[in-house]
Formats: C-alpha cells, structure tokens, sequence
C-alpha cells in the first residue's frame, strides 16, 4: 500500500513540475499576435489569389498591420471600398488606385494566322514554350493551350474555340494577375479599366519585322508608327517594331485606331457609331 501511494506521490509531484515547466516556456517564448490582424482579415475577401503580391489574404492583413501602412498595398479583389474599410482599422488614409482588368496583347486568332505545323506534345503552354515555337508562324503569338484559364480563380477567362484565344470576362476579372505570370509569352497585361471599361491598346507583341509580322498574322503590328503621328497625346511609341500605348496617357480619342492598317489596336467597350448616311 506504501509503495502505490508512493508512486502516485512520485507521480503527481512530475506531473505538476511538468506542468510549471511547460507554463513558464510558453510565456518565454509566447508570440503575441496583435488583434487588429485578425479584424484586417476579415474585412478581405478571402480569395487568397496573391494578387496583392503577398502569400495570402492573412500574409496581406499582417503586413498592414505590421507597416501601419497602405502606400504600396492594395487588394485588387476587394478594390477601392475593402481598401477603404482597411484603412480606417489601421487609422490611416486610403490610397485612390484605379481599377484594372487584364486584356490579351495577341489578335492572332485562327483566321488569320495560318497553322503551319502540329503540337503533339503536353498541352501547356509552360511546356510548349520551352520547346516550341508555336503552330504558326508568329512565335509572339498566343499558345492557346490555356494555361491563364487554369490560374484563373474567379472564372473570368476562357479558351475560345473558335479563335483559339483566351477571352476576358471584364465583369468577373479581378486584376489579381494569376493570368499575366501563367502566360509563358507574356501575353496578358493589367490595365486601367478606364470609363465605363473603355480603353485602347494594342493587341499585338509580334516583334517580326513588318513584312514577316504580316506574313504571319494579317493582324499583327507591322511596326509602321502612323498610329504615333496621329496621337496628340504622345501617348504611343514603337520599340522593337511593335507599338505600345500607355494608358495612363491615352485620352481614348481613338485616333490611332482609325489608321492602323492591320487593325492591331483594339477600342473596347465604345459605342458603335451610327452610320451617318443612314
């Protein structure tokens, strides 16, 4: 009888030491985790997409609170208003950021960039790139295989069959810019939305020279720069035979759209002109 309770003595007494041991560890190295992380995050949107450049929306919340900062923040799913609410957590002013959706720099669609060999091998585009220039001649244009439909987690693209081109759902698009790293070509880009989701940009990155530009795709940039003279803006230029308009400079006067002779610059979302004869 000595000897049980002895050892449930014995017993006890490690378990409490244990106890204390452990208690006085965890207040050693305990991590305090400020509360305002927690409130930063709920306000986001969860969606995790790391367009905000960060790991995650907690990644995002911590380096704000972290920072006590918004200058270089910005989540792009949440936009202007969560960005808002964020703002007001932390005490600090909202920095104004313009919304931006993504569009595709290649017109290359199937009906006027002839096939001029088949792809046998796996159908991505990160794997075709490496090994393959492309099933046309343009090795600029756009793969098809649908890489940026994968990465896109708001199910705001789509392959078109009959184009063979990703199309952008301009209503679901998020900017979170999964697409522009999953496109080994660099194909898609962020930019401004603009008024009522008007904007001008050049759906071409061919960097071919005019006559073999054109060869390969009827509605590549053939680099010819008369949409640079016709700017007022100067918002155009040319490097590399290709045009290039920034959007932080065009007025959408659409000009320039008027002159190219191929019809690589796109003019989206503007109102279809009556005709005047009629």
């Amino acid at each position: 009888m000595n000897i049980i309770v002895t050892s449930l003595v014995v017993l006890g007494s490690i378990a409490i030491i244990a106890a204390v041991i452990l208690f006085l560890v965890a207040r050693k190295f305990a991590v305090y985790e400020d509360p305002l992380i927690d409130q930063v995050a709920e306000v986001l949107p969860g969606a995790n997409c790391g367009g905000c450049g960060y790991a995650g929306c907690r990644a995002f919340a911590e380096n704000c609170v972290k920072t006590g900062k918004l200058e270089r923040d910005y989540c792009p799913v949440g936009g202007t208003d969560v960005m808002k609410r964020v703002a007001a957590l932390l005490g600090v002013e909202a920095q104004a950021s313009e919304p931006k959706v993504a569009v595709l720099l290649c017109n290359g669609s199937s009906a006027c960039r002839p096939k001029l060999t088949t792809y046998t091998g796996v159908k991505k585009c990160s794997i075709a790139h490496t090994t393959y220039a492309g099933e046309t001649g343009c090795k600029f244009g756009c793969i098809g295989f649908g890489d940026c439909q994968v990465a896109c987690a708001f199910d705001a693209l789509h392959i078109d069959p009959t184009t063979g081109l990703p199309v952008i759902d301009e209503d679901k698009c998020t900017a979170c810019g999964a697409c522009t790293k999953a496109c080994p070509k660099l194909l898609l880009q962020l930019r401004k939305k603009g008024p009522k989701g008007r904007k001008v940009y050049v759906a071409c990155k061919s960097q071919d020279k005019g006559a073999i530009a054109k060869k390969a795709c009827a509605n590549a940039c053939i680099g010819c720069s008369k949409c640079v003279k016709e700017c007022p803006f100067e918002a155009i230029t040319v490097t590399n035979n290709v045009a290039y308009i920034d959007d932080t400079k065009c007025r959408l006067c659409r000009k320039c759209v008027a002159v190219c002779p191929t019809g690589a610059i796109h003019a989206v979302n503007f109102p279809v002109k009556k005709d005047e004869n009629v």
